[in-house]
């Protein structure tokens, strides 16, 4: 696939989609095998390793909402692979695009309006998110205790978890004029929600004065529903409650990558 192979007729959008899988498409091999890696080896130790010590102690189970640990984590790495590779793919691409490169700015030279830079881009986003939740939800499909057809629309759950991640770093990144701030924002920001967005244990643990911040935190709201939709321990209310929430975040976030996008463009 080393030219492209869709048509004058083809939208604008799913052209620029395409330049992006030209781009990696000699690595889609690795990048499938590591959406099935990262979540096997992170069961293998947390899961199952750290797990079977959490199992071990009277009330675990109760304090983890009937379930085991592994069944409790599994879940959850749908959203939090979905939100790490939202926040890889908005940013050091999206900066290559931009300055390195610069294939936005011979894009928009071309018919090709801004605003079918920032669609593309989004389809590329899901596409790449995607990948990463199937593969989680892959693993899960052969664990007994995550096992079922829940896992199919939790992987779409996270996948709408890591669009708002997405969203919200394109726009930044698109008015960057440099990568220096990624870093930050890896360490300030993901880390510290990986580690604290309810993946790893109940929201509930934490002290209550911040436990009303995680709440509030989009990747909890994912975690929450791929948990509750793989282990079917959701209420339809709460489910839509979830939804909405990641989905109104997701919408403003592309209103203002159109935004900030143009503004790039069109200077």
């Amino acid at each position: 696939m080393s030219s492209t192979v869709m048509g004058r007729g083809t939208p604008a959008a799913i052209r620029v989609w395409e330049a992006q899988v030209v781009t990696v498409w000699r690595a889609w091999r690795s990048s499938v095998l590591l959406s099935m890696l990262q979540p096997l080896v992170f069961l293998g130790g947390m899961g199952f390793g750290v797990g079977a010590l959490v199992d071990e102690r009277a009330g675990s189970t109760a304090a983890l909402g009937g379930l085991g640990y592994a069944a409790f984590l599994g879940p959850a790495l749908m959203a939090t692979t979905a939100m790490q590779t939202a926040t890889f793919e908005a940013s050091y691409p999206v900066m290559d695009g931009f300055k390195w490169r610069r294939a936005f700015e011979a894009m928009t030279a071309t018919p090709v309006a801004p605003r079918d830079v920032v669609n593309g881009m989004v389809l590329w986003w899901v596409s790449r998110i995607l990948l990463g939740t199937s593969g989680v939800a892959l693993v899960l499909a052969a664990i007994p205790s995550t096992r079922g057809w829940g896992v199919v629309p939790a992987a779409l759950a996270g996948a709408l978890c890591g669009m708002v991640f997405a969203m919200a770093m394109g726009a930044w990144t698109s008015t960057r004029e440099g990568e220096a701030s990624f870093a930050a924002i890896q360490r300030f920001v993901v880390i510290p929600l990986f580690l604290f967005g309810g993946a790893f244990y109940p929201v509930e643990s934490l002290p209550a004065a911040l436990r009303p911040v995680a709440w509030f935190t989009p990747l909890w709201h994912g975690v929450e529903l791929c948990r509750g939709l793989t282990t079917a321990g959701i209420e339809p209310l709460t489910a839509v409650g979830h939804l909405a929430y990641l989905s109104v975040l997701t919408l403003a976030g592309y209103i203002v990558c159109r935004i900030t996008f143009h503004r790039r463009l069109t200077r």
